[in-house]
């Protein structure tokens, strides 16, 4: 255990010229000197740090969010990000226009909510390119929403926050749950208008057009508890297990070809024999009752030689890849004492 260590002197005499500072400063201001308010509980915007795994987020929601437009563009345009900032809900309310697409949703893991606002000029956009027209820049002076696009922002809300969701995957599993949908933002009933949000905003690069953007935003309360978590350089080592993956490798890897072969006999010769052999020389062995075969140079199985259908076979009679299973290997065209080629397998 350590030793608590001494003040020294000028550490004694800074501590007390400190306390009589104190004291004079508390007596100037019963003087009616300038008294600065100081506010408990104040929101402490760096809890989050500098939003490095949220930028990560919003780069891999990018990637993924093309496919999101793709039934309205009839392309996967390019997506790109801002980092996030944090405002006051007022600020950013003050920054737009009334009459916009508001889209909130439940975190049910995060205890909050998430609000994707879409400028009106978009939607109209959107909703013109899906029924058969042209990508272009379309203005009205409507402040509502027809039935129509009204639809077209539920597909390419549900759309994003399917996106989100992955996008969140590797970081932690959330959910996001439309629970209500506006079109003015003076009634976007999200938080308390000084409360902070944090404001993604997306900017969706378009062929001989302006880019159009649309906001994601986040209540700062929700997102404190993982501070942490998005402060962090490091995702989660969490995988997820990919069906689809596994079963192509199988596949692929049930497809490699193997070369099968089996020793009918092993005769002992010398080399004066062998030298002596000429063309109709007739070399004697002795068959066993089975053999052993190999694949690819490796012993796995026990086998009887025979024909099948006209043809030269190995019917197996022990394997030591698992009880129960024959292979039959079949030689077309071959004789019985050359039984190498392809394997044909069976389960009985």
């Amino acid at each position: 255990m350590a030793k608590p260590r001494k003040l020294s002197s000028n550490e004694v005499a800074a501590l007390v010229g400190g306390l009589i500072d104190m004291d004079l400063g508390a007596n100037a201001g019963a003087e009616g000197s300038d008294v600065r308010p100081y506010v408990f509980g104040a929101n402490d915007l760096s809890l989050v740090g500098d939003y490095y795994g949220l930028r990560m987020i919003n780069e891999r929601f990018c990637r993924i969010a093309r496919a999101a437009f793709l039934p309205m563009l009839r392309f996967q345009p390019r997506i790109s990000c801002f980092p996030p900032e944090i405002r006051t809900f007022d600020d950013y309310r003050n920054g737009q226009e009334n009459f916009v697409s508001l889209t909130q949703s439940r975190i049910e893991e995060l205890r909050g909510n998430q609000l994707i606002v879409i400028p009106p000029s978009f939607v109209w956009m959107l909703t013109d390119a899906y029924y058969g027209g042209s990508i272009r820049t379309l203005k009205s002076s409507r402040t509502e929403f027809t039935g129509t696009e009204q639809r077209v922002i539920e597909l390419i809300t549900d759309r994003l926050n399917h996106a989100l969701q992955l996008a969140w995957r590797d970081l932690m599993t959330v959910t996001f749950n439309v629970s209500s949908r506006e079109e003015n933002m003076q009634f976007a009933a999200f938080v308390d208008g000084e409360d902070h949000v944090v404001n993604c905003s997306f900017m969706v690069q378009l062929p001989g057009l302006e880019p159009a953007s649309f906001d994601i935003l986040y209540p700062l309360q929700a997102l404190k508890p993982i501070s942490g978590q998005l402060r962090s350089r490091m995702q989660s080592d969490f995988i997820d297990e990919n069906d689809n993956w596994r079963s192509r490798l199988e596949r692929a890897v049930m497809a490699v070809p193997l070369t099968v072969s089996a020793r009918l006999a092993e005769p002992e010769m010398s080399l004066r024999q062998v030298l002596q052999m000429q063309e109709g020389d007739v070399v004697p062995v002795s068959l066993s009752e089975t053999v052993e075969v190999m694949v690819e140079g490796v012993p796995l199985f026990r086998a009887r030689p025979g024909a099948i259908r006209g043809h030269a076979a190995l019917s197996v009679t022990q394997s030591s890849l698992g009880a129960g299973q024959s292979v039959s290997l079949q030689v077309p065209g071959q004789s019985p004492g050359d039984a190498q080629g392809h394997m044909a397998a069976a389960a009985e």
